[in-house]
């Protein structure tokens, strides 16, 4: 498995906060994606050892990928993105396969938590 994280959202603004964040705490991002399409490409280049996937996106959304990823790689890490008032969708992505979530606006303490707890 992989070292680092793959960003996964379709706007860039929520893309450079979490890595903001992440980086600021020590973590390594190694990709971004903008789209669920995207994702599973990058998942499959760069292995990486947690995704971070919004689950609305164009194209694929991320409930999509996570089940993609995880035919890839049944072991893989997601930690989902939700904005408020998404539950049941959230709900879909853990019996999807991801491990946690995070919800935005994003407060760093709770992305950090969730990083942790799933990489743990």
């Amino acid at each position: 498995m992989g070292k680092g994280i793959l960003i996964v959202d379709d706007a860039s603004f929520m893309r450079m906060m979490i890595k903001d964040i992440l980086t600021k705490n020590g973590f390594d991002v190694v990709g971004e994606a903008e789209n669920g399409v995207k994702a599973v490409e990058k998942f499959k280049e760069l292995r990486p050892e947690l995704t971070i996937m919004d689950i609305t996106m164009p194209e694929m959304d991320g409930i999509q990928a996570v089940k993609e990823i995880k035919r890839i790689d049944p072991d893989s890490k997601i930690v989902m993105c939700s904005a408020m008032g998404q539950q049941a969708m959230v709900i879909e992505a853990i019996q999807a396969g991801a491990k946690d979530f995070i919800v935005k606006p994003f407060q760093s303490d709770r992305v950090i938590e969730a990083v942790k707890k799933v990489l743990s």
